[in-house]
């Protein structure tokens, strides 16, 4: 049986993702970067929402990638783990089982990015 891989595993898949495209497709990759700079800073909402508001879009559409991503940058935001788990059940109104389960690997990214 394959050894599960911990949260932190995806976060340095997308790393590694980013520094390949950055190197293969630099002009789309650094409009996408600035595109993520001008949407995450703070304006009239905090980022802490846009975090909580990207945990729930990321539960919803089953992303194994974005669901520990952005729990720790929440996490790093200031959010809650109560706040975190409101935001995934959030998507899970909206989207059913399937959503559901992927409270599974949301439990585990708030699990191993609170400790750190």
């Amino acid at each position: 049986m394959p050894q599960e891989r911990k949260e932190s595993d995806k976060l340095q898949e997308i790393q590694n993702l980013m520094k390949y495209l950055g190197s293969e497709v630099p002009e789309n990759m650094n409009a996408f970067g600035s595109f993520i700079q001008s949407v995450q800073k703070d304006g009239k909402l905090p980022l802490k929402v846009k975090e909580l508001i990207s945990i729930a879009l990321s539960v919803s559409s089953q992303c194994e990638w974005c669901i520990p991503y952005h729990t720790r940058m929440a996490l790093q935001s200031g959010a809650t783990e109560d706040e975190i788990l409101e935001a995934g059940m959030v998507a899970v109104l909206m989207y059913g089982s399937p959503a559901l389960m992927h409270m599974i690997p949301l439990k585990k990214a708030i699990e191993e990015f609170k400790q750190k």
